[in-house]
């Protein structure tokens, strides 16, 4: 049978987060006051790092684009979801739900990549401090922030355009609030165990790879931190450190809980609570532990709101 007589569904329902109507403008409020506070906050990173001469290095200007990722992760998903809310038929089309699942897997992945190559910096700032300054230059940074991209945004891209070549044939109901790999599988009229073996292995093996590189970094920074005689040079370390370790826990715990462990027992709420922490939640706290135990960071951030003030007109 031909493909265009089978694929008769255009669009999806995202059934969201079900519940009377005073529980949908309870929920609208407080994911748009989180997307606000998360495009704030991370806006206020990356103008402080812009205008900030101090903040130019590597680490910063790791933490800017981190940022500037953040925005994307939370915007290719937060508004459709803000929509649905207020929405009584709750729709998206054929094709911007796999527009949302590609940039959703996709800015996940790059951002696997980033808490790498931040460690990384970390790793070399601590564990060789005399060698960095000629090993971490400008040049190479750069190269490692488009690198993050071009990985995150390939590693996925194969394995979502054959899933959105699957026959779908009705029913179109996804019970979550975002497309995801799992949903759209299983509204497949055709069995497809290969392509949801790839996906999943592949999602694995990013997290599983990353994950293991991001924790070696961390242990070989924690042994020199610990070889540090002064307490002042050892608690600036652990300060540094121990806020990329808070995201990564909160990033990593989640999404292995999704797509690395088995969560077929688990239910659908469960994996709407496990998304909305490392889709929505993560990134809104993100701006928070990376500023309050750092003094360059709330230095610049001071004298952003206090330039944005000067600016406002009186």
């Amino acid at each position: 049978m031909n493909k265009s007589e089978i694929s008769t569904v255009t669009q999806f329902v995202l059934l969201g987060f079900p519940g009377p109507w005073k529980i949908q403008i309870m929920l609208f409020s407080m994911i748009l006051l989180v997307y606000i506070l998360t495009l704030t906050g991370n806006t206020a990173i990356i103008c402080a790092v812009r205008w900030d001469h101090r903040l130019h290095t590597p680490m910063y200007v790791l933490l800017a684009n981190f940022s500037f990722l953040e925005i994307w992760y939370v915007t290719c998903t937060i508004p459709n979801m803000l929509v649905n809310l207020l929405s009584k038929t709750k729709t998206i089309s054929f094709s911007g739900c796999f527009a949302q699942f590609y940039f959703f897997f996709s800015l996940g992945t790059t951002e696997c990549f980033f808490l790498c190559v931040m460690a990384y910096d970390r790793y070399l700032a601590i564990c060789h401090p005399l060698h960095y300054p000629s090993i971490m230059t400008g040049h190479l940074c750069v190269i490692l922030v488009l690198l993050c991209w071009l990985i995150g945004f390939l590693g996925h891209g194969i394995t979502i355009f054959f899933i959105s070549q699957l026959p779908f044939c009705g029913p179109n109901i996804i019970d979550h609030f975002l497309c995801d790999v799992d949903p759209l599988i299983t509204l497949s009229c055709a069995p497809a165990p290969i392509i949801e073996h790839v996906s999943h292995s592949v999602s694995s093996l990013i997290i599983i790879l990353t994950i293991l590189y991001i924790l070696g970094s961390y242990a070989l920074v924690l042994r020199a931190v610990l070889q540090v005689p002064s307490s002042a040079g050892r608690q600036k370390a652990f300060s540094t450190c121990g806020s990329h370790l808070v995201v990564v826990s909160l990033f990593y715990g989640t999404i292995m809980a999704m797509y690395v462990s088995p969560t077929s027992g688990n239910s659908v709420a469960m994996h709407k609570v496990i998304t909305l922490i490392y889709s929505v939640v993560t990134p809104v706290l993100n701006p928070f532990i990376y500023s309050l135990r750092n003094r360059e960071m709330k230095f610049a951030l001071r004298q952003v709101i206090c330039g944005m003030k000067i600016l406002k007109p009186s």
